[in-house]
């Protein structure tokens, strides 16, 4: 049986009816993978103004905090971010 905080956050990476790409409202998901094609599905991010965003990967078990990028520069920034934690890997 789940603990009641696997629940949770299970609930909140499930997408919400009145929008796909949200789960819990302020958890962005990637289960389409259309907003970064460069991150796993698997993969959610909590977004701030400016594009403030904390981007957490669970299957490359890998969190960032980005501050004051650039909307269309996040895709290519997870691109270089994974290749760069695989090759350490």
């Amino acid at each position: 049986m789940p603990s009641r905080s696997e629940k949770w956050v299970s609930m909140a990476l499930t997408p919400t009816g009145g929008q796909s790409r949200y789960g819990f409202i302020n958890y962005f998901l990637n289960t389409d993978r259309k907003q970064w094609p460069s991150a796993p599905a698997t993969a959610f991010m909590h977004n701030g103004n400016g594009l403030n965003m904390i981007y957490v990967d669970p299957e490359n078990d890998l969190v960032a905090v980005v501050r004051w990028i650039d909307n269309n520069a996040v895709d290519g920034f997870l691109k270089r971010l994974i290749a760069a934690v695989a090759e350490k890997s």
